[in-house]
This record gives structure tokens, sequence and C-alpha cells, in this order.
């Protein structure tokens, strides 16, 4: 059963970091996966080891949250436009999903957040199209950069995970 038990951790990790590139909760379907199958054959795992990778899912999903909102604010922008920003991510990624996930999801969370920063520095805080278009731009980074963390999070988890099985 441990091998059974094993090939449901390995085939979850795979869909989590996909799912992660969707802008799902992947990394922790994986750790819910890997407490589970732990749980049903002792000795998998380190809680430990599950304990650690939970910290470093939540600090992921820290850094995606507010990255965008951060990128726009070291742009110069406004709270209007870091809110703008995060609604905008939100907003392109769910826009973008359906045409070809996940490159679809990525594109419209990234153009989304320079979007919503956009329109919040331009229509909310009234500033000029530069400055607005600078705020968009940072916006845009950031959710980038967030991406990248959250998605090579995701890959560690998966990799620590999978390794873990042929140590245990």
């Amino acid at each position: 059963m441990f091998y059974v038990a094993a090939s449901i951790v390995v085939l979850m990790s795979l869909v989590g970091i996909g799912l992660t590139l969707l802008t799902l909760p992947g990394a922790w379907l994986m750790l819910a996966v890997a407490a589970a199958c732990n749980l049903w054959q002792p000795g998998m795992f380190s809680w430990w080891t599950i304990g650690v990778l939970a910290g470093i899912a939540l600090l992921a999903e820290l850094i995606e949250f507010g990255a965008s909102a951060l990128g726009a604010a070291k742009t110069g922008g406004t709270r209007s436009g870091a809110l703008g920003s995060v609604a905008g991510a939100l907003l392109g990624a769910l826009a973008g999903t359906p045409f070809f996930p996940p490159v679809g999801t990525i594109a419209g969370a990234i153009l989304g957040a320079g979007l919503g920063a956009l329109i919040a520095e331009r229509g909310i805080a009234n500033r000029r199209w530069r400055d607005s278009a600078k705020v968009a731009g940072g916006a845009a980074a950031g959710r980038l950069v967030a991406t990248v963390v959250k998605a090579s999070a995701a890959a560690a988890i998966a990799l620590v995970l999978i390794v873990a099985l042929f140590i245990a």
C-alpha cells in the first residue's frame, strides 16, 4: 500500500504545480494529500517536513497576495492603485483562464494587475497618464515576480515531497 500512497503523492504533486500556475491552491493540495497519505501510511513523511513545507506555502501565498500591490507602491502608486492592482490581477486571471491555460491565466493576471492599477490611478486618484502608466508597470512586474515565486515554491514543495518518499 505504500507504493499506492506514494504514487498518489507524486501524481498530486505534479497536479499541484499545474494548479499553482492557474493561480489555484496547488501547494495546499499537495500538502493535504501528503498529510492524508502520511496518516494512511504512517512514516511516509516527517510531520516536521510537512510543517516546514506548509510554512513555505504560506510565505509564497503572502508574497503573491502583496507583490502586485507592492510593485504599484514602489513606483509611486497610491493606495487605490495598489488595491486596483490586486483586484485587476484576480479579474485578469479569471478572464485569461479560458484562453490557453495556464499561459492565459498568468498573462491575464499580469495584464490585469497593470490595468487595475492604471484604472485606479487615473480614475480614482486623478493622476496623469505618465504617472499612472509607471504605477501600472510596477504592478504588472510585481505580479510577474509573484507568479514566479509561487510556482517555484510549489515546484520545491513537490520536489521535497517526492524525494522524501525515497528517503523514508
